[in-house]
């Protein structure tokens, strides 16, 4: 992932203009060797993103502790997803403005107090108004994607955005199967606050290593890039950003299909896994999850397909793989084998999905951060919409309900998701850079 050095992006040069900034040189920055940093960044990916699902495999732990049942507690699930989307409205559109390493620290703070906040709930209520909090200042992840897609050769950006996506579900994967067995042996409370301190030590050490901010400083000197570090300014261009890019709306509405039908499926799984006719423990169900690590290696492979393929082709392919897996999540009801391949086919789906959208979504405007922000906002909220009504459809339709969420949201994204993409396709990323192989 190495600097630029020779030319600046029309991100650089929008924003400079806008602020009346004097032009100056790229630095190159050469203190943490570039292999070095991308794999700095998939594990605070990891890390961090891990506090947004912690909650979902600790349900029945959860539900016992406050004496309700836990096919009720979807909520909480869904307010870890509203939270995330409310947070990236706030704070990842700074990643434009604001000095990256200042904000990471502060959020990962941030971070760490809301955790040991929930881990100490005295109720429902404040568990729920705890983890909203938490993940709404847990999107460290969404303002390092720009970072890796500034620093990446056009040529290998889908490769190095696949590193971080594979961060990204490695984290899922830790919060279901390690949550779970940690909850099990020391209680979903213990959990809470053990994140807590995970976070705060990986992502201020993860800030410690970024990169010294070289982006073009304001005429005055200070280091606002194009204005001050402020959420409502940095919200109104995410607006217009979302408004004025059509493409970046088809890569939203694809995403959201896969992400909002694959959160129904998973958020729910705890529920029949531990439910008749399997009666598994919280431990054993939450083992489920290690199926999630197949996308460690596909997201990789998605981001050299989307290199060499173009992004629109992995889309349409990830479709078909969470199509065929749907009915066998159905299937999986009464039949774990069915459960076990419908679990690799929607995760290679979803990840091979979130790599090619999501290079859709930086490639189809020059200000990567507040695409990157609508992006994953709009997928988040659809996830949180799944999560909440997969609880009731599957209290009232069972497993069957929780299905039916999953192929609505599919059919939704897909035919929301329809149109041409303009001609950004495989080598969109070049004509965002302006056509410079960095």
């Amino acid at each position: 992932m190495p600097p630029s050095s020779t030319t600046r992006t029309p991100t650089d040069s929008s924003a400079s203009i806008s602020a009346g900034a004097r032009p100056q040189a790229p630095v190159r920055d050469t203190r943490v060797p570039p292999a070095l940093l991308l794999a700095v960044i998939a594990v605070c990916t990891a890390v961090t993103v891990a506090n947004i699902y912690l909650a979902a495999p600790l349900l029945g732990l959860i539900a016992e502790g406050f004496g309700v049942r836990a096919s009720a507690l979807g909520w909480v699930a869904a307010l870890g997803q509203l939270g995330y989307a409310a947070g990236l409205l706030l704070f990842a559109p700074l990643g434009d403005t604001a000095d990256r390493r200042r904000l990471v620290a502060a959020l990962a703070l941030a971070a760490g107090v809301a955790m040991t906040c929930a881990g100490l709930a005295p109720g429902l209520p404040v568990l729920g108004l705890t983890v909203f909090v938490a993940s709404a200042v847990t999107v460290v992840p969404q303002l390092l994607v720009p970072l890796v897609a500034e620093r990446a050769p056009a040529e290998r950006r889908g490769r190095h955005l696949g590193a971080i996506v594979a961060g990204l579900f490695t984290g899922i994967v830790a919060a279901r199967v390690l949550g779970a067995m940690a909850g099990d042996v020391f209680g979903w409370r213990a959990v809470f606050i053990g994140s807590a301190v995970l976070t705060v030590l990986v992502s201020l050490g993860t800030a410690a290593l970024l990169p010294a901010d070289v982006r073009p400083r304001r005429a005055d000197g200070n280091p606002g890039r194009g204005g001050a570090a402020n959420p409502l300014r940095g919200m109104a261009r995410t607006a217009r950003t979302f408004a004025g890019s059509a493409e970046l709306r088809r890569a939203c509405a694809r995403q959201s299909g896969l992400f909002g039908a694959w959160s129904a499926l998973w958020t729910s799984l705890a529920l029949l896994l531990t439910g008749a006719p399997y009666h598994l423990s919280t431990g054993s169900a939450g083992l489920f999850g290690l199926f999630g690590l197949s996308a460690t290696a596909i997201a990789p492979l998605s981001g050299g397909l989307v290199d060499r393929f173009g992004a629109r082709r992995v889309v349409n392919t990830a479709y078909v793989l969470a199509a065929v897996a749907l009915p066998l999540f159905w299937l999986g009801g009464q039949r774990m084998w069915a459960l076990c391949a419908a679990a690799l086919l929607v995760h290679a789906g979803l990840v091979a999905g979130q790599v090619a959208n999501q290079m859709r979504a930086l490639s189809s405007t020059d200000s990567p951060s507040a695409a990157n922000t609508g992006y994953i906002v709009v997928a988040f909220i659809s996830a949180a919409a799944a999560s909440a009504l997969a609880g009731p459809a599957f209290t009232h339709f069972g497993w069957t309900g929780v299905c039916a969420v999953a192929l609505c949201w599919l059919v939704l994204g897909y035919v929301g998701g329809a149109g041409r993409d303009g001609g950004r396709g495989r080598r969109g990323a070049v004509a965002a850079s302006g056509g410079v192989t960095r």
